[in-house]
């Protein structure tokens, strides 16, 4: 059986049976079900100048085919073409205009691998085009943007997922153990409550503070290969100068947030996952750092989120490390430092006679066949990229915020709140309504 057949068979046995297709399957606008249990799936990627041509999103096998490539940079275009043919055997179409890639029937999941100031409104048009979506970190650049895209999927019933894994697998960077026995330890209340969790170079983390922008950029001549235009996109329209675009965007609050943006789901997304807060936000963040400039990111010394319970998340910066030895979890009747050093005694046979965490759904490919929310989906996402864009706004803005979970606003700050949601600029405004 084609899977279009199969498709419009599913789409006739959902509606006798009283199944809610965006529940049961996944439907796009025009309530056609899509994706045969036993197929192959289809996938493109939008973006390929790094990340997009690694194995994360590209590659081409029984479960997932690569049938589509776009990039607005030729080059990279033709590089990515031509590393689909040599690894793969696969002739990919390709496209320059990311809508195109969207909007192709023959794509069933959507990679996003853009700077980030693409990624709300890529996954906003992926959902209603009925696509299922593989986004890079952060999930979007403004608190605004990942709200958005929730209520969309929530709508349409895509499947998402987002690219950072250490919740549930991996070991977590320098800290020396993976996430779940430490999950396993603060849930047995072995360390007391509330804790703080610690962040920093003296805990296992770089906070790469390389990304940083430039001042007073001189304007250059955009290079043929490129389309500026659309690679600005939503973003305010600024003079092409080559340290704006391609593997140093990070460095401009138009596109990223420097290292915090870069690294922050990466390190805080397990942090919300260990503590229980995957339904929460914290209530206050504090920056210490130096004035930042209005286009460039600078770097920072601390940035530290406060919970309702008293919970905090220390983030230790550039010349701002604690001395000593320093604690990652720390709460009133115990501490793990980094290699799981605990002073809990004989804290691992504990650990080994406690329950497991819940399993988790971590091959995305299957969720998106039996239509299961993904380990890290877009609800968790929109709440870690909740967490890292609180503090981009502290920063850009030099003071603390104070944050009210449930309406997901700054309190009494004009101004914070103007930054949860951004003007997209041109054409693009309508991509967010």
């Amino acid at each position: 059986m084609q899977r279009r057949d199969f498709l419009r068979i599913s789409a006739a046995v959902a509606a006798a049976t009283a199944i809610d297709p965006a529940h049961a399957f996944g439907k796009d606008p025009g309530s056609e079900l899509k994706v045969a249990p036993s197929d192959q799936l289809t996938h493109g990627v939008i973006g390929l100048g790094g990340i997009g041509r690694t194995g994360a999103h590209f590659f081409s096998n029984s479960s997932s085919r690569l049938v589509a490539l776009c990039d607005v940079d030729a080059d990279h275009l033709a590089a990515a073409d031509a590393a689909a043919r040599e690894k793969f055997g696969v002739k990919a179409k390709l496209y320059r205009d990311w809508r195109e890639l969207v909007h192709d029937p023959d794509v069933d999941v959507v990679h996003i691998a853009t700077p980030p100031h693409w990624h709300g409104i890529m996954a906003l048009e992926a959902a209603r085009a009925g696509k299922d979506i593989f986004c890079e970190k952060p999930m979007t650049r403004t608190i605004g943007e990942s709200r958005r895209v929730v209520e969309a999927i929530n709508h349409y019933g895509n499947i998402f997922r987002l690219n950072t894994w250490f919740r549930f697998k991996d070991t977590f960077y320098g800290l020396g153990t993976d996430v779940q026995p430490l999950k396993k330890l603060v849930a047995s209340g072995l360390l007391g409550w509330p804790l703080t969790v610690r962040i920093s170079g003296a805990t296992g983390f770089a906070w790469k503070f390389f990304w940083t922008g430039k001042e007073n950029l001189v304007p250059q001549p955009v290079p043929a290969n490129l389309d500026y235009d659309m690679w600005l996109g939503p973003a305010p329209y600024k003079p092409y100068h080559p340290h704006r675009v391609h593997q140093t965007f990070r460095g401009y609050w138009d596109y990223d947030g420097g290292g915090l943006a870069d690294m922050g789901q990466h390190y805080i997304d397990p942090v919300q996952y260990l503590l229980g807060k995957d339904d929460d936000f914290p209530v206050k963040v504090e920056v210490d750092a130096p004035q930042q400039h209005p286009d460039a990111v600078g770097t920072w010394r601390s940035v530290t989120y406060t919970y309702a319970d008293g919970c905090r998340i220390i983030l230790e910066g550039e010349g701002h490390e604690s001395p000593g030895k320093v604690p990652y979890i720390e709460g009133p009747l115990g501490k793990v430092y980094k290699g799981f050093e605990c002073t809990i005694p004989d804290v691992w046979n504990i650990i080994n006679e406690l329950p497991d965490p819940e399993p988790q759904n971590t091959d995305f490919l299957e969720c998106v066949r039996n239509r299961r929310h993904f380990a890290l989906d877009e609800i968790k996402g929109h709440h870690s990229s909740t967490v890292v864009n609180m503090g981009v706004c502290a920063l850009r803005l030099g003071r603390t915020l104070h944050f009210d979970p449930v309406k997901q606003c700054f309190i009494g700050d004009d101004a914070a709140n103007r930054l949860i949601d951004q003007p997209a600029r041109g054409e693009w405004a309508k991509y967010l309504l």
